[in-house]
């Protein structure tokens, strides 16, 4: 597996039933296989990072994953998790309110986690599989206009995950300075190689370890 590919992944678990012996484990692959972070529930950020330390970035998410709690929530989760160790925020948009068309609510809440951050790294999950592609357009601008550091595909929990044609959509119309994260369903090398020749900075995985370490195995087998 190239490393550069490990080194974009955001190793992930998130899964309703996950442990914290997965949570450990997924941080112990990660370090092993230098990817960007873990992602993972809020609820073991605060064990992860004691675990962890300064090895692994530990990112978590914040309205996950409809994004309808209200802005006071996120905002508070977001508070919580940065004062339990997190490194990166993951966050969903309020989907209904885009639709609605109101988006300075939309943009406003992205502002206030950012804020909340204080610092740290915002990616904005905006679900493109439930979006029209004017919905993806109009977000990729209202991002721009945030301050966020990343537009975010999927959840990888509702319909679809991360398509090539969506990150070619932003690489077409976020400012330069906004990165792009492909999540949900990424499966093979070459889709993640050609997730990241398309322009997307990370890719939210837990194949990509899993493949890694299936080819250690195989190699160590010869």
């Amino acid at each position: 597996m190239d490393q550069k590919i490990l080194s974009a992944v955001d190793h992930t678990l998130l899964t309703q039933t996950a442990t914290w012996a997965e949570v450990k484990q997924i941080c112990d692959d990660a370090v092993e296989y230098q990817t960007a972070s873990v992602c993972i529930p809020p609820s073991y950020v605060k064990r992860a990072k004691e675990y962890v330390g300064d090895r692994m970035k530990v990112c978590t998410v914040i309205g996950f994953p409809n994004g309808y709690q209200t802005a006071e929530v996120k905002v508070f989760e977001t508070e919580d998790a940065v004062r339990n160790g997190a490194d990166e925020i993951d966050m969903v948009i309020s989907i209904g309110a885009l639709k609605d068309g109101d988006y300075e609510t939309v943009k406003s809440e992205i502002q206030a986690v950012k804020a909340a951050c204080k610092g740290r790294i915002l990616k904005v999950i905006i679900e493109t599989c439930l979006l029209t592609e004017d919905e993806k357009i109009t977000m990729c601008r209202i991002i721009s206009e945030s301050g966020a550091d990343f537009i975010k595909t999927s959840t990888g929990f509702s319909k679809a995950g991360a398509t090539f044609g969506d990150i070619a959509l932003f690489k077409a119309h976020v400012d330069a300075g906004v990165k792009i994260k492909a999540a949900g369903g990424i499966g093979s090398e070459a889709d993640a190689e050609k997730f990241l020749a398309l322009g997307a900075d990370r890719l939210g995985t837990s194949r990509i370890v899993k493949l890694a370490k299936q080819e250690h195995v195989e190699s160590d087998s010869y």
